[in-house]
């Protein structure tokens, strides 16, 4: 039994060498223009779940989800987040694809996350992704805001959809009619 245990412990460092190794002299990939395999794409996705479900803590959002606050979500989004994870007018955005991983489209994919993952994400960003943690760049507040948004994508109350929808986006038909410039950038958040 003792040889047994000696040789599975012999063969998990070897292959952890030899995975080393091949990583140090070039031998796997690095290229960010090739698409992730999907049992990459599985494993990550499940780490970073797992991650967050282990460090997060389980917080409720203290910013009340009103009209005001989740309009207030939507110009946060566009100022700092559509870039990467698609513009209020629902249209791919290559930027974001071009991440390896890419980055998710949340205007055409909403996250189904629970807000206290949100926020923790939000906050802390995620290694390896490009995704920035945001905690000196936004205020605790406008975090809040911003998850009170991405948590409630698929159903925004009518005076939040008519907002968006008269910013440049489509929220209340996908059709992309009435596109316009995105009011509202560059003015402060919650004035």
């Amino acid at each position: 039994m003792r040889n047994f245990v000696l040789g599975m412990i012999f063969a998990v460092v070897a292959i952890a060498i030899v995975g080393a190794g091949a990583a140090l002299l070039g031998f796997l990939p690095t290229r960010a223009n090739a698409a992730p395999p999907d049992w990459e794409r599985h494993f990550a996705t499940s780490a970073l779940d797992n991650a967050v479900e282990r460090h997060a803590a389980r917080m409720n959002n203290p910013v009340p989800p009103t009209d005001g606050n989740l309009i207030d979500g939507l110009k946060i989004y566009t100022m700092n987040c559509a870039g990467c994870h698609g513009g209020i007018d629902r249209k791919p955005v290559d930027f974001g694809q071009s991440f390896y991983p890419p980055a998710p489209n949340f205007m055409l994919h909403p996250p189904d996350d629970p807000e206290w993952h949100l926020y923790y994400v939000i906050e802390n960003g995620v290694r390896y992704t490009g995704m920035p943690a945001w905690d000196k760049m936004l205020s605790e507040t406008d975090r809040w805001k911003l998850t009170a948004l991405l948590a409630r994508m698929e159903k925004l109350p009518p005076a939040v959809q008519e907002y968006w929808k008269n910013a440049g986006g489509a929220a209340a038909s996908e059709s992309g009619e009435g596109r316009s410039e995105v009011r509202g950038q560059g003015a402060e958040v919650g004035k």
